[in-house]
């Protein structure tokens, strides 16, 4: 399944069309961020609010780094050497700074401001992410998407695009996946799903209408922004489950306010996460990691080419069996 239908949230749940104000029945639970250490030879430090033990999915939504902003003269920027992927589109999205990304599709793009990345990883796909000298700040979101069971082994792609920003109530948005406040991607994702930035003026509000088949996540990049009146700090996410048809932010400061809206219908598959694949079994993610310590530059995975250095390793897998996880309901 795709998201290139028109108005599509409103086709599949029937949300409510964009300009009415619907009644609001939003229930928060604030989810808070763990500080994590990006590998690589320049190690970085990322906070986490996805996955975790209250929460290992918002739709299709498995994994929400947040970082920055980095001073890239003091903390040496973004080094990620070549990595794998199964079972999941990637979905990169800065604030500030740029990126070079390499994969073994033989894409060589750059991560900008305002613009998205995704690549869809599938039965294996390998990138490198490294920071550009004229990076001084380094400021954004790294986001996974799981791929359904019909899809996981889905072939290597890479899409690029660049929304307009639409203006609405004192908010400006930026729809990179699927539909929000007019505003439709075109990018192609596997299931039903909401991704945007939105910027809050200060002292603005915004009531925006979803679809209400929708569970969402409310990541807040900087300002005092309350969720359906709960608020929700820098760094920690707002989780709002499936029932509401409306979601109203607001910006309680003087200074303008950073959000990202995640959300999509509840993904009821089961999934093993660990390291950087995504699986339905233990035996899913032993085989992955065999095939990427013992086969570099072959058919599962490829070869980055253009990245000067070594591939990353994988590390040790545990000692007992990867369970799967599902949806916290």
């Amino acid at each position: 399944m795709s998201n290139l239908e028109t108005k599509p949230m409103e086709l599949r749940c029937g949300a409510a069309v964009d300009g009415e104000r619907p009644a609001e029945a939003a229930r928060v639970e604030v989810l808070t961020a763990r500080e994590v250490p990006l590998g690589g030879p320049r190690a970085m430090t990322v906070r986490r609010t996805l996955p975790q033990r209250a929460r290992t999915l918002i739709g299709a939504w498995c994994f929400a780094d947040h970082y920055g902003p980095d001073d890239v003269s003091l903390t040496g920027g973004m080094d990620v050497a070549p990595h794998p992927h199964t079972g999941l589109q990637t979905v990169s999205w800065l604030f500030s700074g740029e990126i070079e990304h390499r994969d073994s599709l033989g894409s060589h793009a750059y991560v900008r401001p305002g613009e998205l990345n995704l690549m869809t990883g599938g039965f294996g796909i390998c990138h490198s992410e490294v920071s550009t000298p004229g990076t001084t700040t380094l400021h954004g979101v790294q986001l996974w998407v799981a791929l359904p069971e019909e899809h996981r082994n889905a072939e290597r792609d890479f899409q690029h695009y660049a929304p307009e920003s639409v203006r609405i109530d004192g908010a400006e948005i930026r729809v990179f996946l699927g539909s929000l406040a007019g505003e439709v991607s075109p990018v192609r994702t596997f299931t039903p799903l909401i991704g945007a930035e939105i910027l809050l003026q200060p002292r603005a509000a915004v009531t925006l209408a979803v679809d209400p088949c929708f569970e969402h996540g409310l990541l807040v990049d900087q300002g005092d922004v309350h969720l359906s009146h709960t608020p929700v700090g820098p760094a920690e996410l707002g989780y709002v489950p499936p029932g509401s048809d409306a979601l109203t932010l607001t910006n309680a400061s003087d200074g303008l306010a950073r959000t990202v809206l995640l959300g999509g219908t509840p993904f009821e598959e089961e999934i093993v996460m660990w390291w950087n694949f995504v699986g339905r079994s233990h035996q899913d993610i032993v085989e992955a990691r065999s095939a990427w310590m013992e086969d570099a530059g072959g058919a599962r995975f490829g070869e980055v080419k253009g990245y000067d250095g070594d591939r990353l390793p994988a590390p040790k897998l545990p000692n007992g069996a990867l369970k799967p996880r599902g949806r916290v309901r």
